[in-house]
């Protein structure tokens, strides 16, 4: 099972506990070193360090007792930012009605493989978006990023 998977369910209630959102977490190896990444959010946005230093305090005794990580790391805790990826239908869902950049493996019929469109719909598997005055349908799969930029 893989890291962040493992440290998904350690983290989630205390970002409940907190009204915040758990945006991600991933484990990410970057020169030499290992980082533990937990992403936050709020519903309103307006993620503080506090808010940062909370969830920090709450989960390093956590992992220290699950002990999920074998190799040494550093647990990072911050904001998901304003330029963010969505990865998930709920992080697609939460943003329907904006602008986003939508990067696809390869191009499809008139579409570039990068490209801004207003996103419209989502399920598990199809992603419907606007681009100028045309709706498309693309399958998930074919979609290797979605950015949005919120400042």
């Amino acid at each position: 099972m893989a890291v962040a998977d493992v440290v998904r369910p350690l983290v989630q209630p205390i970002t409940d506990e907190n009204s915040l959102i758990l945006w991600d977490v991933e484990f990410v190896k970057e020169g030499s070193e290992w980082f533990l990444r937990v992403y936050i959010d709020r519903e309103n946005g307006g993620i503080g360090i506090e808010d940062c230093e909370t969830v920090s305090r709450a989960l390093d005794p956590l992992l220290d007792e699950a002990d999920p990580i074998p190799q040494s790391y550093h647990l990072e805790v911050c904001s998901a930012g304003l330029i963010r990826d969505l990865k998930t239908e709920e992080h697609i869902r939460r943003f329907l009605g904006r602008e986003a950049e939508v990067r696809l493996y390869k191009g499809q019929g008139d579409l570039p493989k990068k490209f801004k469109a207003l996103l419209t719909d989502v399920s598990a598997e199809a992603l419907t978006v606007t681009v100028g005055e045309t709706t498309v349908s693309l399958n998930r799969k074919d979609i290797s990023k979605i950015t949005i930029d919120l400042i």
